[in-house]
């Protein structure tokens, strides 16, 4: 159950009440900041493919299954279908940025334009949680890569709400974040405990049971929650390392998915949503992604 869970209280992440949010941008340099937007605009291209901006964001680990004792390198990608380039750490957009395990958590240290992103020393045998939390960032795009992005995620609410306020035609102005994670098993066992920690994410993807204790032919379930509560009706996609998409779900009343786990290999469970941006920010939308990443034994 929900409650059953155990949370853990990170420095630097978000309450899990709804509260204006800094955005890396201001508003008194509008001239230099539209020219940022088109540069992000072109820096998104090679990962649109048949959505402008439907790119997705993930914790790659050196390891997933690490000996006690060492380190692991935690680099942080941006691409689709679980293929993409490297992100250098960016201390200004980082708000939590940790290691999370039974001997405690531990924040990632790393400097300016580091990569990989950070590097942990894990030494407790068990599951180990990564968890990144970025700043909100600015973006616009042109309303039929706007529309194009909101199907491709399944945001069809907001293509409506869009519609029923004239806006479709609108460019999408929008803020962004990241709200990633990423299960190491430290020891090389199949650990059976520690894979559901809550890490009090704006969006977490909170898995049920163990993925290191399954096998292939498997289902994990897991939970989306959104501000610490079940979040219903989002599309949650799993993505296997060959670019497989395994599956394309919605989740139920409770927030619940049953992922199916086709084969052994690296996995990427993601979910994206969207909600009215916070006054304020200049932006119409705010969107939220999440991704869970480990290895299928």
């Amino acid at each position: 159950m929900l409650g059953s869970r155990r949370s853990v209280k990170l420095p630097g992440c978000m309450e899990s009440n709804r509260r204006p949010r800094r955005v890396e941008r201001s508003t008194n340099h509008l001239p230099r900041i539209r020219a940022k937007v088109a540069l992000v605009a072109a820096a998104l291209l090679p990962f649109v493919g048949g959505a402008a901006h439907a790119h997705d964001f993930w914790i790659e680990p050196s390891e997933f299954r690490p000996a006690a004792g060492t380190s692991v390198a935690l680099r942080l990608r941006v691409g689709q279908n679980f293929r993409g380039d490297p992100v250098p750490l960016d201390p200004q957009r980082v708000e939590s940025f940790v290691v999370v395990s039974d001997g405690g958590a531990e924040p990632v240290g790393g400097r300016r334009g580091a990569e990989p992103a950070g590097v942990a020393l894990v030494q407790q045998p068990g599951i180990a949680v990564v968890g990144y939390r970025s700043l909100p960032q600015y973006v616009e795009l042109a309303a039929p890569d706007f529309e194009r992005y909101l199907a491709t995620e399944g945001l069809e609410g907001i293509i409506r709400a869009r519609a029923d306020r004239g806006d479709s035609e609108a460019p999408g102005r929008e803020i962004f974040s990241r709200s990633v994670k990423a299960l190491l098993a430290v020891g090389g066992e199949r650990p059976t405990s520690g894979h559901d920690r809550v890490l009090g994410l704006t969006l977490e993807i909170v898995p049920e049971r163990s993925p290191y204790a399954l096998h292939a032919g498997d289902e994990l379930p897991v939970v989306l929650r959104y501000e610490g509560k079940p979040l219903a009706g989002a599309l949650v996609m799993a993505l296997h390392a060959s670019g497989e998409t395994a599956a394309a779900i919605r989740s139920d009343a409770s927030g619940r998915v049953r992922v199916p786990l086709s084969r052994s290999g690296a996995w990427l469970v993601k979910a994206v949503h969207m909600v009215p941006a916070p006054a304020g920010t200049d932006a119409d939308w705010e969107s939220i992604w999440a991704s869970l990443t480990f290895e299928l034994p």
